[in-house]
């Protein structure tokens, strides 16, 4: 085994459990809003709950990016790299890969800046439950660093020449094939 494929078996499994971790998430998003919904029922009041459902969902929807862009699962819009062949279409494809690692790429830095001033200024949430900032800013951090990293990898097995619409889940069930 080489080792860029022992890199990419590496990446693959990073990329599924931030999959399943963003997963986990989700399902916290389900236990607040039936933890709100039991209130209507039961004489108690949901403190906080809403927020903790908007926290677990933002950190759902970041640790999944990297998993559903391995995947090939983001919306590409190709109106004009359908139309190019050849030479010119590998450029575009590795300049719209390029493009997209540099915002990743900043999109990673200040999701983890914004974290790390959280913590440093002992920032808590507004809401009646003050629970420290950087808890759920670390959650769309550390998704948005994979999803950097998927994409810086992606980007240079397309510079090398792989096509931009392989992905490595070839052969898997979806719904929609």
């Amino acid at each position: 085994m080489t080792a860029a494929a022992a890199a990419r078996i590496w990446l693959r499994r990073l990329y599924r459990a931030c999959a399943a971790l963003g997963g986990m998430l989700f399902v916290g998003v389900a236990g607040f809003i039936l933890y709100q919904l039991g209130s209507e029922v039961f004489d108690y009041i949901p403190r906080s709950a809403d927020e903790f459902a908007g926290y677990c969902m933002a950190g759902s929807a970041f640790l999944a990016l990297a998993y559903t862009f391995d995947a090939g699962e983001h919306i590409r819009v190709t109106l004009i790299a359908r139309r190019l062949r050849g030479a010119a279409r590998r450029w575009l494809d590795a300049f719209a890969m390029l493009v997209s690692a540099g915002l990743t790429a900043y999109l990673a830095w200040y999701m983890v800046k914004m974290a790390w001033v959280s913590w440093q200024l002992h920032e808590t949430t507004q809401g009646l439950i003050a629970l420290p900032l950087w808890i759920p800013q670390s959650a769309m951090a550390l998704g948005a660093a994979v999803f950097f990293v998927a994409v810086a990898d992606k980007s240079l097995r397309v510079i090398a020449g792989e096509d931009i619409d392989s992905t490595q889940t070839e052969g898997v069930a979806r719904a929609d094939r």
